[in-house]
């Protein structure tokens, strides 16, 4: 879902956000200033924030999301952080998982090529990673930009919090599968040891309907 509103100040502003399902991941951005982008993920815990124009940790904010998870039919509020602003515009990007075509989670790095494996339960055709347990770039990466053509490894990445150019190299090389990802690289942007991790990501084209029968 996309959303626009106007913020008033006050904790416990309620967003609707017309998807019907509870969202995992909310992206929003002042649309009046130069501020930041936030971002709440369900497996960073709504109590916490991130931004994807910084490399920072998931930090403990009250202010962001008022410590509140969303609901089937809206989000919540704080009163800090460039996300409620008195009179000020915002818009907001909505993600609620949908089976056999999204996915958003967390998982724990091992520092090794052969990576951490995660399961999405469909072939990804993007994911996008960011550490939330100490500083790491956000990274994206897609099966329509590698040296292989398309297939595996995929090896190319943009840093979503950077202008840097796109990145080639082996460091953060990653397998798509039938079901999900599998790192194939050791940097601390993707898969350091012991670090935890978020990602979201979509599927090439679904591997089952929303009632989970395998499409063709």
């Amino acid at each position: 879902s996309i959303t626009k509103w106007l913020g008033n100040g006050s904790s416990g502003h309620t967003i609707p956000h017309n998807l019907g399902a509870v969202p995992q991941v909310v992206i929003m951005k002042n649309r009046d200033n130069a501020i930041t982008w936030i971002v709440g993920h369900k497996s960073a815990a709504f109590t916490n924030i991130l931004f994807l124009d910084t490399n920072a940790a998931a930090a403990d904010d009250a202010n962001a999301f008022a410590d509140t998870d969303p609901t089937s039919t809206v989000w919540t509020m704080g009163t800090g952080n460039g996300g409620n602003d008195n009179d000020v515009n915002y818009v907001g990007y909505i993600f609620a998982p949908k089976q056999g075509f999204s996915k958003f989670g967390s998982y724990t790095g091992n520092a090794n090529a052969n990576g951490t494996f995660v399961y999405t339960g469909f072939s990804p055709s993007f994911v996008m990673a960011k550490m939330t347990s100490g500083t790491g770039n956000w990274n994206t990466f897609d099966n329509k930009r590698t040296d292989s053509g398309g297939g595996n490894v995929i090896d190319k990445r943009i840093k979503n919090n950077s202008n840097a150019a796109e990145i080639d190299g082996t460091a953060n090389q990653v397998n798509f599968l039938s079901n999900g990802f599998k790192w194939r690289g050791t940097d601390d942007d993707t898969n350091v040891s012991g670090g935890t991790f978020i990602y979201m990501a979509f599927a090439e084209s679904p591997f089952v309907n929303s009632e989970g029968v395998p499409t063709n």
